[in-house]
């Protein structure tokens, strides 16, 4: 598959996984969970998908450690969603992005005060 093929597959993918984490009933992926980006291999055998959970560490590990339990549920919905033969495996990580940028924020707002 081409390059932009595979990154629309993987924004589409993105989109789904947003819609089936919605719908979920488990309480700890219940609250401020975003979806920040999915990397699928070329051979669609994996795929990486990194989330960004708002408010305490331990609620953020519960919930990482929720959807990668869901991850069968959520490869299985995936297929039958997007009529794909050949569905992959996901695996949930937490991406530190968003936290990252509002400790650069903190830095930069302390610098411009002093």
């Amino acid at each position: 598959m081409a390059n932009n093929n595979m990154g629309r597959l993987a924004e589409d993918m993105k989109r789904e996984i947003i819609d089936i984490i919605g719908h979920m009933k488990d309480p700890r992926v219940q609250g401020f969970l975003t979806v920040m980006r999915v990397d699928v291999t070329a051979d669609l055998d994996n795929a990486r998908v990194y989330i960004s959970v708002l408010g305490e560490e331990q609620a953020a590990q519960d919930a990482i450690k929720a959807l990668n339990h869901a991850a069968g549920h959520v490869r299985s919905e995936i297929a039958k969603r997007m009529h794909i033969r050949k569905s992959p495996a996901f695996t949930f990580v937490r991406d530190e992005g968003a936290a990252y940028a509002a400790r650069i924020n903190k830095i930069i707002g302390e610098l411009n005060h002093d």
